[in-house]
């Protein structure tokens, strides 16, 4: 265990963002904050919350977490690699393809076909059932995801994307023609208190901000381009839904009923933008819409709908 001493000049930092900007740990904010919370990080030898603000002369023991030996097993599951080198794997994650392993889902996912491609070369911060797993997609949200392949880009990466450098763009065909051609939602997101499976926006909840624009509209539906700030869970598709205009197909933000027969949002992850964790070259890569989505897109376009 590593103890560091305030020092006046740090006095009133969060704690989370203290530790996470110490070198020689080299640990991202989001693995402090679970460290915090598994009582791995103590403050003049007493536990403390993640919003705790540090004091001159504190003394902060730090127990760093090792990275596990990964116990599952790598399974031949198609994904198409965007690209590749021997600090990151870009893929396009199939719809229907859980990101990692969890209740419900103890394998068959983007973990395991990842590990299948990668071996042993994956970033072992995200724990022993998420290696390499720096930022998640929805199960039926297809598109672009970074895995890091060892400890220091998953750091990186998840400092850019905390400090909002990282550019996501995603596509979405909704119910309803939006009569504007852009806007912004800023609508602050929490958990449902009706429904603890479900987000929803909620004054105490965290701010969570969302442009789009409108690439196309089909009468019933619109076409949009959406970017955004924050990450919250199932943000895109809470915002949509509050303001009227739900994702085709999403069953749990509206009732997933669709003409076209989709089952799960019609989401997709499309384009980022981000500097590389070693080089730092600014990248953009890009995933192609599913088949299936420029399928309906081009009956839209044909049957004028």
């Amino acid at each position: 265990m590593k103890q560091y001493k305030v020092e006046e000049k740090d006095g009133g930092k969060r704690i989370d963002a203290f530790i996470s900007q110490i070198e020689e740990l080299n640990i991202s904010r989001t693995a402090v904050q679970r460290m915090i919370e598994e009582e791995n990080v103590l403050v003049n030898d007493k536990k403390v919350k993640t919003s705790y603000k540090i004091q001159k002369d504190d003394i902060i023991s730090v127990k760093k977490e090792e990275a596990k030996e990964v116990e599952l097993k790598a399974q031949d599951i198609p994904i198409e690699v965007i690209y590749e080198d021997k600090d990151i794997i870009v893929v396009n994650k199939p719809k229907g393809l859980v990101v990692h392993p969890a209740a419900g889902n103890p394998d068959g996912t983007l973990v395991n076909a990842i590990m299948a491609i990668c071996k042993d070369s994956l970033s072992g911060i995200g724990g022993e059932i998420r290696p390499g797993i720096v930022h998640r997609l929805d199960k039926d949200t297809s598109g672009i995801l970074i895995v890091a392949k060892n400890d220091n880009a998953h750091v990186n990466i998840s400092n850019q994307i905390k400090e909002h450098q990282v550019k996501k763009t995603y596509i979405a065909l909704v119910r309803g023609n939006i009569k504007e051609n852009e806007a912004t939602i800023n609508m602050p997101i929490g958990r449902s208190t009706k429904d603890r499976k479900k987000m929803a926006v909620s004054k105490k909840g965290k701010e969570a901000i969302s442009h789009f624009r409108v690439l196309k509209r089909y009468g019933k539906y619109t076409l949009l381009e959406i970017n955004i700030e924050t990450g919250r869970t199932h943000q895109i598709r809470v915002h949509l839904s509050e303001i009227g205009f739900p994702v085709i197909g999403d069953y749990i933000y509206s009732n997933g009923k669709n003409e076209f027969n989709v089952v799960g949002q019609m989401l997709h992850s499309k384009e980022i933008e981000f500097k590389h964790p070693t080089s730092g070259e600014q990248m953009k890569l890009e995933a192609p819409l599913p088949q299936y989505f420029e399928e309906i897109l081009k009956k839209l376009d044909e049957s004028k709908i």
